[in-house]
Parts: C-alpha cells; structure tokens; sequence
C-alpha cells in the first residue's frame, strides 16, 4: 500500500495565480534530492477540498480482476472461452486487470526497470539531449506532465518515447535502446493477444478490433514514470485522475506502490504481484466499444520512504486512424454512436497539449443523449 494519507482530501486547482506560472525545476529527482528537504515548493501543493468526497473513499477490499494469459493463448477450447468471458467482464466492471503468465521474462522486466533508473540517473544536461519540443515529438523526457499549462505541478520526472511503428529511443545509458526494443516487442505480442480476446468478448470476430482500428501499425509508447520520495506525500500528487488514451496500458512498477484506480466511486490501492502486468482500458477502447468497455479512472499517489518508478506501454491505432465505434457493433445491438469519430493523432495532440482532468478530452467526442 502507498505510504501515503488516503483520506486527505485533494482539490485539482491552483494555490497559483493564473497569471504567474510556475517555475520549473529541472527534475523532481533534483528536488527530492536536495540536501535537508522537509517541505514541498507551493508550486507542488494542491489545497484541500472538504467537498471532493471521492478523493476521501478508499476501498480495502475490492481486488481486480485476474486474467491468465496462457489461457487465453494455449488453453482447452473450454478454457480459452473462460478466460475471453473474464477479459470481458474485467473490460466492462472495472477498466483494469492484472495479467499473469504471460510469458514475457522476469528478468527482462527487471533488466527495463533498471533501465529507466539509469537514464533518470543521467545528468540533467545528458537528460536535456532528449527534452523535445512538441508532444508529438518521438523522444521527449521532462517533469510532471504538462509543466507549460499546469499552474500545479506533479511529482514526478518522465520519459515517452515513441517506439512503434518506427523505434525510437535515447542512446543513453549504454544498452537501454536494445533492452527496450526487446521489452516492447515482447510487450506488444501481449497486447494484440489481449485485444483478440477483448474482441471476442465483444461477439466479434478475433481480427475485427486490430483490422478495424488498423492496430498492425499501431502507435505504441514506451512512458518510464519516476516518483521520488517526497517530503509531504499527503499535500501533492505524482499524478492526477485521468484515463489513457488509445487501446490497452500494460504497466509494470518496481516494487514500490503508488498506483490507484477507480472503482464504483472509490479508490482501489493497486499492489501488483511480481511477474505480472497491470492492464487498463483506454479511451479508443471505450469509444470502439461504443461505451460497453468504459476507460479506467487512475492516479498516483506519493510516499515519503522509497523511489517509484513504473514502466507504462499504451497501444492505440494507428496515427492516421479515425476511432468510431465499431458498425458491426451498433447493428448487431441496434444502437447509434456514442462518440463521433476523430483521428488518433489529433485525439493524442489534443489530450498532452492540455492539463491532465479525468476524461475531458474523451467527454468531447461524446454525443449527447445518444441511446
């Protein structure tokens, strides 16, 4: 469990004038490495709400649902419908699942952790190499999420990187570039395994999402988050509530947990078991399903005793592809589109070029009274 107060109430506004942006640090892990460091710069501090009741709801009892891989991919024709049923109804309760035996090695997850530890271990001005420009730009590292827009900013350091259909990444630490190519590559076989099920769940056809949705040349990112210890865990956050975008995050952590995700209107603590994959819905998943798969509602909350770091890799469509929800869907359940369409690239652009607040980039593409 997160070492953290989860009946602090957190509000999403700024304590900072609109007019004064923050100033931004180099790095959180600059910050947090401080020497004497026992207080947070306001710039990091959210202020309390008494009304934001949902922020108060800690839920200790609920687990997420389980979906075993080899199951799915190797099971008795009894066993493979099993596990497309529990895929589905994970998809549909919860937006979240942990995966396990799902053949990718133990060590090679650990190896990519170290990995990221050591390019947040670079020098600023080595890390500075890979900064970017634009949201869109294949290789961009930087600190809390949105820091031009934010006028509070988060706990945390990150590297995104854009690693399919071309891979990219930074050529250092020394061997990263080849541990990541051979991490995402595994990774990605997992997904569209995934997303087969997750199509069959849906009554159609296995092939149905990925031709659809044109996923063979689908963006995939590789996103290491970084959250050092912080002084006043229970007054900031690393990151706030939102859901992804695209398909399916596949997320992996180092031990340290941090992650929470929302469930029937409370918070559930996220404590990952070794050698498995936490997988949420994203967005594109909610709107190809026409609303029956509803992306998961997540943040991260902060401790005071250890660095975390996690490894996310999202897979969405492809660039170009407009995301609808599927035809053979609404005909099959006589329903209209819950979601006009718009093209992945401008959905992504639209979604890192503002703050980071629940599903509002989503909550543009709804249509209204749709049923």
């Amino acid at each position: 469990m997160a070492a953290t107060d989860p009946t602090v109430n957190i509000h999403y506004s700024s304590q900072v004038p609109h007019d004064q942006p923050p100033k931004l640090m180099t790095s959180i892990k600059k910050l947090a490495e401080s020497p004497g460091i026992t207080f947070i710069p306001p710039t990091y501090t959210y202020t309390n709400n008494p009304h934001d009741d949902l922020a108060a709801l800690i839920d200790t009892e609920s687990k997420i649902p389980t979906v075993d891989f080899s199951l799915l991919t190797s099971g008795t024709p009894q066993q493979r419908s099993q596990a497309i049923h529990d895929l589905g109804k994970a998809c549909q309760d919860w937006g979240f699942f942990l995966v396990i035996n799902h053949g990718v090695p133990e060590s090679l997850m650990k190896a990519i952790l170290d990995g990221c530890q050591g390019f947040f271990d670079l020098s600023e001005e080595e890390k500075q190499e890979f900064e970017g420009k634009h949201v869109l730009d294949p290789i961009r590292c930087g600190t809390s999420f949105n820091a031009s827009v934010e006028k509070v900013l988060f706990w945390r350091d990150f590297l995104k990187v854009f690693v399919y259909p071309e891979f990219h990444f930074p050529t250092k630490p020394a061997g990263f570039s080849e541990l990541a190519l051979e991490y995402c590559k595994r990774t990605r076989q997992v997904t569209r395994e995934l997303l087969k099920g997750i199509s069959e769940s849906l009554g159609l056809e296995a092939s149905d999402l990925e031709k659809f949705l044109n996923v063979e040349s689908g963006l995939q990112i590789f996103i290491a988050n970084l959250y050092p210890p912080c002084p006043q865990p229970e007054l900031a956050l690393g990151m706030p509530p939102h859901s992804d975008h695209g398909l399916l995050t596949l997320l992996i952590q180092n031990g340290i947990n941090g992650l929470q995700v929302q469930h029937k209107g409370k918070w559930v603590n996220v404590n990952a078991r070794s050698n498995s994959f936490l997988v949420n819905t994203g967005d594109h998943l909610e709107i190809f399903s026409n609303g029956k798969y509803r992306s998961n509602i997540h943040r991260a909350v902060l401790t005071n005793k250890a660095t975390r770091i996690s490894l996310a890799t999202p897979t969405g469509p492809s660039l170009e592809t407009v995301v609808t929800p599927a035809p053979e869907l609404l005909n099959n359940e006589n329903r209209k589109p819950a979601y006009t369409g718009m093209k992945y690239k401008d959905y992504l652009e639209l979604q890192q070029s503002n703050m980071l607040d629940g599903k509002s980039i989503l909550d543009r593409v709804r249509v209204s009274n749709s049923e």
